[in-house]
């Protein structure tokens, strides 16, 4: 896979372009002898169609400490799908974010880094316009990745999660402009073999996507099942090849989708990501969820601290995503996993400069 991962990063402030500071924020000359690598910061960062969300953390024992976060959604991705092109309010509101990310690595003095870009930077006509003004406002150099390694760095970091007593697991990751699946198991034979990558997909349509195509903030059940019968579509061929024998298996999903639809489904005040990551979720009780959330109008859902404004007019395009997935692999159990892409970025560094194991 072709991926940059650099000891150090030039991240420039907003409105110099021309004067670069080191990821570090030190002094000129500062960095001359950066830190080993062992009690380096590592930062990652995750651009996505719908969310833009970072990570920093340092090795810690045989995983990773995290010491700042920052996630927020600021729909890259919006229209997209019907004008080919990232919108100036995006690219906007994008800039805004990343500089916030910025800020968070110079402070944490993050000398590790990578800083990638998904789907809406894979599909828009003037993505290279919008990076090079990110590079110019922000100082940020993003990597746009090829879906292969998306579903690679989505395994990688969601790996912990797999039932260690089970065969393997249907992994899905559900973006806003594309979704990817991955078949991981081990082999049967092998006792404490870890698994592996058997085989993986990636789709175009995510929960922007979705939304924008039939309707995401006044969803009827027709609309609903229309949605469901368009990714069916895609789901099919890869079921067809790839989904049989399906026992001690079980779904794995990682994505803003489960994590609010387990949200909602343990009746949470407010979202808690200590009780959300790891959690099993029945098919049964995903099914009485969906239709709870069916039977919300756009305003209850915005209500809901676990859905919020953000998601209303998306949540229900990524349970019809889930739903397809489902229907194609029916597995009695889904785990919910509330990491990703970022983790998983992590990890490969870490692995890469020998301070995790491989």
């Amino acid at each position: 896979m072709n991926h940059d991962t650099r000891l150090r990063e030039d991240v420039a402030p907003r409105g110099d372009p021309q004067r670069p500071v080191e990821a570090g924020g030190d002094a000129p000359g500062a960095n001359d002898h950066p830190l080993p690598v062992a009690s380096a910061v590592y930062a990652a960062l995750d651009l996505g169609t719908n969310n833009c969300r970072l990570l920093i953390a340092c090795p810690f024992q045989d995983s990773f400490r995290v010491v700042d976060s920052f996630s927020r959604i600021i729909r890259l991705g919006e229209g997209i799908s019907t004008t080919g092109c990232i919108s100036e309010a995006a690219t906007e509101r994008a800039v805004a974010a990343l500089s916030i990310c910025r800020d968070k690595i110079q402070s944490k003095k993050a000398r590790r880094l990578r800083l990638i870009a998904t789907e809406a930077c894979r599909a828009a006509s003037n993505a290279e316009r919008f990076r090079d003004r990110v590079a110019s406002e922000t100082g940020i150099q993003l990597e746009v990745i090829d879906r292969e390694t998306e579903a690679a760095l989505a395994v990688l970091g969601c790996l912990p999660l797999v039932d260690p007593r089970g065969r393997g697991a249907i992994l899905f990751d559900i973006g806003g402009g594309s979704t990817e699946l991955v078949r991981i198991e081990r082999d049967p034979d092998a006792r404490g073999e870890k698994p592996r990558t058997k085989a993986w997909m990636s789709i175009p349509l995510g929960v922007v996507t979705l939304a924008e195509r039939f309707g995401g903030r006044d969803v009827t059940r027709q609309s609903y099942a229309q949605m469901v019968e368009a990714v069916a579509q895609h789901v099919a061929p890869f079921a067809a090849e790839h989904g049989g024998e399906l026992g001690e298996m079980h779904l794995l999903g990682t994505s803003g989708t489960v994590t609010t639809l387990a949200g909602v489904h343990l009746n949470l005040a407010r979202y808690d990501r200590r009780r959300i990551d790891g959690i099993w979720i029945n098919d049964a009780d995903i099914t009485l969820t969906i239709d709870r959330l069916l039977g919300m109008s756009y305003r209850e859902r915005a209500e809901n601290n676990c859905i919020s404004v953000e998601r209303a007019d998306l949540v229900l395009a990524g349970c019809a995503i889930l739903d397809a997935i489902r229907q194609a692999f029916p597995l009695p159990r889904l785990r919910v996993a509330d990491r990703g892409l970022r983790e998983g970025m992590l990890i490969e560094m870490m692995r890469e400069d020998g301070v995790l194991p491989a």
